[in-house]
């Protein structure tokens, strides 16, 4: 039961989104854009989670 509420890789995907690509890895422009939708998607879900949390709150 312990296995499955390990966050440890959700948090790591999170950071390894979001810092400096490597230098040394191939990129393609089909790669690229797949990155920056993620991170789009990813702060965008953020967000909305933040304004349902205060609006949860504010009830």
């Amino acid at each position: 039961m312990k296995r499955y509420f390990q966050l440890g890789e959700v948090f790591s995907y999170f950071f390894r989104v979001f810092r400096k690509p490597d230098p040394n890895a191939p990129t393609s422009f089909n790669l690229k854009m797949m990155h920056g939708i993620n991170r789009i998607s990813i702060i965008m879900f953020l967000f909305c989670l933040i304004v349902m949390i205060t609006r949860a709150i504010m009830r």
